[in-house]
């Protein structure tokens, strides 16, 4: 496969990948160059998560009914390989590791059978390729493999934090503070040192309960700009364990959640509204 890759690169054969930021769920949040980026891509390639997660697929495949007519390109779909969710501790790390290590297989072999000599293809990826999101990591893994050759571009997307901020009409940091991105995971161990904002993703656990009798804020959402959106803000002490009850019910009901929320803390004698 190797020498078949080069031997193409030779011919000026060049297949190009777009890895697509498409925000958080509302279509119109969609950028002009992630629409000209749609535009020109003749394969789009999307993985199944499963019956329980096909609103993602679903919208995936309206935001491009919108942009592209039926029977200008094609859709190619494979099953997303399973990962390990029960790892923990020390186990985590390597759970992800193999999960991606299966993922990248299977970008290999999409963009090797499925993607004809000088065309174009894209990953459609929520909120931001930089942010949270494995796309760009496992194309890295493909090409260091060296079986198929491509190159690729990065369109940037409006985050779930983004999105998250601006439906509580907030902001991510207070002037001259600093603001940090980090996980329920670590969390759990602890609140950040020197920093008062801070915003979570991948909280399965609700962390933030925690910290219910500090003085802090939360400003949390769910489904962050689908027809689904929940939105709850207010002081911890008061919505922890309402916003544990809303988060539960939502999964039930659907069948997988994704969750995004703001901790801002107000320390003692330095005033608490946000600048």
């Amino acid at each position: 496969m190797r020498g078949l890759s080069e031997a193409y690169g030779r011919l000026g054969v060049v297949r190009k990948i777009h890895v697509i930021g498409i925000g958080a769920g509302d279509p119109d949040q969609l950028t002009l160059q992630a629409v000209k980026a749609l535009k020109s891509t003749d394969v789009f390639f999307i993985l199944d998560k499963g019956e329980v997660k096909s609103d993602l697929t679903r919208l995936r495949r309206d935001l491009l009914d919108v942009h592209r007519p039926e029977g200008t390109y094609r859709l190619v779909e494979a099953r997303d390989p399973e990962r390990d969710r029960a790892a923990g501790g020390a186990a985590y790390s390597p759970a992800v590791g193999d999960w991606r290590s299966a993922r990248a297989g299977i970008y290999e072999r999409l963009i090797a059978e499925e993607l004809g000599e000088n065309e174009s293809g894209a990953f459609l990826v929520w909120g931001d390729p930089a942010l949270y999101d494995s796309t760009l990591g496992i194309l890295e893994e493909v090409q260091d493999r060296g079986a198929v050759t491509f190159s690729y571009d990065v369109i940037p997307g409006i985050s779930s934090v983004s999105a998250l901020v601006s439906r509580h009409r907030t902001g991510l940091n207070r002037v001259a503070r600093p603001v940090q991105i980090t996980t329920g995971r670590r969390l759990a161990e602890g609140f950040p040192e020197g920093v008062d904002d801070v915003v979570v993703m991948l909280d399965a656990h609700q962390a933030f309960r925690r910290y219910a009798d500090q003085d802090i804020d939360i400003y949390w959402g769910a489904y962050i700009g689908t027809p689904d959106e929940i939105l709850v803000s207010g002081p911890l002490a008061e919505t922890a364990e309402h916003i544990a009850r809303v988060r539960a019910e939502a999964r039930e009901r659907k069948g997988w959640i994704m969750d995004t929320y703001l901790l801002r803390r107000h320390p003692q004698g330095r005033g608490g509204a946000a600048e």
